[in-house]
C-alpha cells in the first residue's frame, strides 16, 4: 500500500467535510504519477454522481485525453457504491483501495461483491487500506454527529 495517496486521499476527505460534503476523498494513480484526484461535491456541484471516486475518474480521463485508465489503482477512504464500482470497471481501473468499510452502500464487500461478480468484462482487484479504516471512519462519524 502507498500511504502517501491514501493520506493525500484524506487530505481531501477533510477539504470536502469542511465545504459540507460528506468527507470522501479520492486519488487515482498510475506508478508513481497521480492521474486525477476528487472530493465529494453531490451537494456544491448539484450533481449526484459527484462522488470523489467519479471526479478523480473524471479529472484522470480529461488528463488523459481517454476514457479508459488501465494500469491505473484508486486509493479512496470509503468502500465505493454500486454507481462508483460501475465506473470503475468501465474506466478499466486495475486496482482500487478503500480505507473505511461503507456497512450501507458499500458494493464491494458490505451490500454486494460486484468488483468480484464473472459478469463482468473486466476484473477491478481490491483491498482494505486497515491502517486508515480507523482515521477515515472517524471522519465520518465526526461529520455526521455535528449535522445532529
Amino acid at each position: 500500500m502507498n500511504n502517501r495517496y491514501m493520506q493525500r486521499a484524506l487530505e481531501l476527505a477533510r477539504s470536502a467535510g469542511a465545504a459540507g460534503e460528506v468527507p470522501v476523498g479520492a486519488v487515482l494513480v498510475r506508478g508513481d504519477e497521480i492521474l486525477g484526484e476528487g472530493s465529494n461535491a453531490p451537494i456544491g456541484a448539484s450533481d449526484p454522481t459527484a462522488h470523489a471516486e467519479i471526479i478523480a475518474l473524471r479529472a484522470a480521463a480529461a488528463a488523459e485525453q481517454n476514457y479508459r485508465l488501465p494500469g491505473s489503482t484508486l486509493y479512496v477512504t470509503l468502500e465505493p457504491c454500486a454507481m462508483c464500482c460501475g465506473a470503475l470497471v468501465h474506466a478499466r481501473v486495475a486496482k482500487v483501495v478503500f480505507a473505511a468499510i461503507e456497512p450501507r452502500a458499500g458494493a464491494v464487500v458490505s451490500t454486494r461483491n460486484l468488483l468480484d461478480d464473472a459478469a463482468f468484462n473486466h476484473r477491478v482487484q481490491w483491498s482494505q487500506d486497515e491502517e486508515f479504516a480507523d482515521a477515515s471512519a472517524e471522519l465520518l462519524k465526526a461529520f455526521f454527529r455535528a449535522r445532529r
